[in-house]
């Protein structure tokens, strides 16, 4: 059964190494029949959440804020996968992730809540310089376990310095495997 994927991309680099794995992902993702659209969220206006519980999720754009997340809404109220994909900063996402996660509150306002549950599944790609998982694991899992979406798994890469430092390594084939193997 054709799956509707969602890629949240965090990285600020489009052909960096987070792209890669993405890359990676898709093709295999792709390979197995699955639907994969892609938000490259360093090129999109997405505001900081306001906090101001002003959100509906049975409007087109539950939140009060216009900007790009209007174009995030419709697709993650419609995927069966959500991908959250960055390099590592400070033993985390980066802001660019973090800030459109946040935002993705709005969808839990209002008459019903369209982001826990609804038979949801994520998946987590991470490049870094490093291999210091640990901290952004345990956001990622106590995110999952509270949106109550089934995690499929994640690829974590280490040792990527430099633009194309991942290419060649196992964790892209990993990936690859990753998209493949979602049911």
């Amino acid at each position: 059964m054709q799956k509707k994927i969602v890629i949240l991309n965090g990285s600020p680099r489009k052909n960096g190494n987070t792209a890669n794995l993405i890359k990676a992902f898709t093709e295999g993702a792709q390979s197995a029949g699955h639907s994969v659209t892609e938000f490259f969220l360093d090129g999109m206006t997405i505001h900081g959440c306001k906090g101001c519980f002003g959100g509906n999720s049975n409007k087109v754009c539950p939140c009060v804020q216009k900007d790009d997340m209007a174009r995030i809404y419709p697709a993650v109220k419609e995927c069966d996968v959500i991908v959250l994909a960055s390099p590592l900063y400070y033993w985390n996402m980066s802001g660019q992730l973090r800030t459109a996660v946040d935002r993705l509150f709005a969808l839990e306002e209002g008459d019903e809540n369209l982001l826990r549950g609804h038979g949801r599944s994520s998946v987590l790609l991470m490049a870094a310089e490093g291999t210091g998982f640990e901290e952004v694991l345990h956001y990622y899992n106590n995110l999952t376990h509270y949106l109550k979406w089934n995690n499929l798994g994640h690829v974590l890469a280490g040792g990527n310095m430099k633009v194309g430092d991942i290419a060649g390594k196992p964790a892209l084939h990993e990936a690859e495997s990753l998209g493949k193997s979602i049911r």
